[in-house]
Formats: C-alpha cells, structure tokens, sequence
C-alpha cells in the first residue's frame, strides 16, 4: 500500500442483494468484508442494518455490526451513516438514536443539506466520535462555515449529486474550491455515485484530496464491467490513484487515525 494514497472503501450503504450479490447485509457478512478490504483500505464506512435488512442506526444494530467488525479486526478506523433515511426522515428521532448509542464507530458522518445536521454533530463531538461533515451542493456550504464544530471534522466529503459525470466533477471541484478560500484546511473527500463514481475519484486524486470506493457508491469497474466485489473496487482505485500519482506528485491527503 502507497502510504500517501488515502482510500475509504464504503462496502454496503443502502444498496440491495439483488443489485449486487457480493453487497454485506448481516453483521457477519459486513465484518468479513470489512476484514478483506482493510488490508487495501485506510478506513472503512458501512451501514448497519436491521434484521429485515433495512438501514439502520438504532443502537442494537449499530453495536451488533461494530462487535462484529472488531471481533476481527481493530487496525482499520470504522465508521457509519447518520443518514436520515435511515428514521424515516425523522429529525428528533436521529437524535435520540444517536444520542443513545452504546458501542461507538470510530467516525461518522453528519450531511449539512439534512435537517439537524448541527445537533448530530454535537453529540458526535461530545462522545468522541470522529466527525466527517459532508456537502451534497454549495448551497450546504455556508450552512457548514457556521457550524460549531467546523474545527473538529477529520474531513468533509464532497458528494456531487449530479448523474452527468462531467456536470458531477465540475460542482465537485467547485464545493472544494469554495471550502479552500473559505479557509478549511481538513481533508477533503470526493465520491461520485453510478455513473459519476470513476470521473470524480479521478478527479479527486488529480487534485489531491482523498477518495472513496466501494458497492455502496457503485458496482462497475473502470472498463465498465461489473465488480466481483469490494475488494476488486478498491484493489481498481488503487491502480487509478497510482496512475494520477505518476502524473501528480505529492499528498493525498493521509490523516492519522482516519
């Protein structure tokens, strides 16, 4: 593993068994993928899920998969969703889940385009979660400048929701640019979804920021074939960050701990 080349590989998110059959459901399954793609890996985010399989971030099912993870492996930082799909869209309900968990990730994550962004962040902060705080638009932006917690993210994710790769890699680099002048000086984190996955990854790794990888995001390769798996994902980005490396020298954007 290049040490510089900052890799987080998203192995489940919301997408089903049926749109991929390598995608982890069961506390198991995300804790034997976990395992693999940690050796590729500098950090991995999942998505608890419930016993239906739906997304989740009650307590019991977000302590189930950690002990999981960790019942095989400690060395790569884990982290999960604060999502509010993951309550039905429920504001105070995210809180008082968030509010209630036992056993913590080592980072999560806190989107400034939700309602109670802020709040989550808070009590993120006041457990000792890492905070990421991620912007799907520059709308989001000045709403994340005036958070209280702006100093304490490890990183902010940069999420174009655009589904033209070219139009996804333009607002991208623009989120970016106006955190820059704004003054952020944490790492940045670009990832694209489906057909915007590949052009942003790149587009990322040519400007130095870290990137992200994994079924959640997508499950084409380069070529456009279908992933065998997470591992064949973030084993392909890889190649795709070295290849921008020959091109660009310097950081990726590392952070101990992340």
């Amino acid at each position: 593993m290049v040490p510089d080349m900052y890799v987080k590989a998203a192995i489940n998110g919301g997408r089903a068994r049926g749109e991929h059959p390598g995608v982890p459901v069961t506390p198991e399954e995300i804790a034997d993928v976990a395992t693999r793609v940690g050796v590729l890996a500098d950090a991995v985010h999942l998505h608890p899920r419930s016993k239906t399989g739906e997304q989740s971030i009650e307590p019991d099912d977000l302590r189930h998969v950690i002990d999981a993870v960790r019942g095989r492996q400690r060395a790569v930082p884990v982290g999960v969703t604060t999502g509010l799909w993951c309550c039905a869209n429920d504001a105070v309900r995210r809180l008082e889940l968030v509010e209630a968990w036992d056993v913590l990730p080592d980072f999560a994550s806190a989107a400034y385009a939700e309602e109670g962004a802020e709040d989550v962040a808070a009590v993120l902060v006041a457990k000792g979660v890492a905070l990421e705080s991620a912007v799907w638009s520059t709308d989001d932006i000045p709403v994340l400048l005036r958070s209280h917690f702006l100093e304490d993210n490890i990183r902010i994710l940069i999420e174009p929701m655009e589904e033209d790769p070219d139009q996804a890699v333009a607002h991208a680099r623009e989120m970016a640019d106006r955190l820059i002048r704004a003054g952020v000086r944490c790492p940045l984190l670009f990832h694209g979804e489906g057909a915007t996955v590949w052009p942003v990854l790149r587009a990322g790794a040519q400007d130095g920021h870290q990137v992200r990888i994994g079924l959640e995001d997508g499950i084409l390769m380069p070529d456009g074939s279908v992933a065998a798996d997470n591992v064949e994902l973030v084993v392909a980005t890889r190649a795709e960050v070295a290849r921008v490396a020959a091109d660009r020298p310097g950081s990726f954007g590392t952070v101990p701990g992340g």
